[in-house]
């Protein structure tokens, strides 16, 4: 209806939606013929595994699907890891990891610490202090140096 609606071409519709074509037309010939349409097919091994899975992941919200894994397997149920991480996906337990991002953000907080931006070396000196005390009551004090 939406596609007849708008005068688009199939195929553009199929690429907007995120769908191979084949996979459009065959919906199309099975509501044609009156089909019945396929699934949603039972998932045994999610249902078994997931109080224990949700138990885990809601305990401990920084887990990632692995230790959620090991412990629904600690527990005694039979499940793959990618199972967890498909039910945990589906009830928004995950975690997302945004590691491009943060990185940005840190990189633009670093930035925002000048008060000039360097534009070239030795304007940034960063400086590592240590302290070591000695056997024989001596203090040893070393100042590592570098230059951005």
């Amino acid at each position: 209806m939406i596609r007849t609606d708008a005068g688009m071409p199939t195929t553009r519709f199929c690429a907007l939606i995120g769908v191979p074509e084949r996979t459009w037309r065959r919906h199309q010939a099975r509501a044609r013929d009156g089909a019945p349409v396929k699934g949603p097919w039972p998932r045994p091994a999610r249902e078994g595994v997931r109080d224990a899975a949700r138990r885990h992941a809601l305990e401990h919200p920084a887990w990632g699907h692995r230790k959620v894994w090991a412990m629904c397997r600690y527990d005694g149920h039979r499940v793959g890891e990618s199972t967890v991480l498909r039910l945990l996906r589906d009830e928004g337990l995950l975690l997302e990891a945004n590691y491009q991002r943060e990185r940005r953000q840190h990189a633009a907080r670093r930035k925002a610490a000048f008060a000039t931006e360097p534009t070239g070396p030795n304007q940034v000196w960063q400086l590592d202090f240590s302290e070591f005390e000695t056997t024989t009551g001596g203090t040893w004090r070393l100042a590592g140096c570098r230059d951005y």
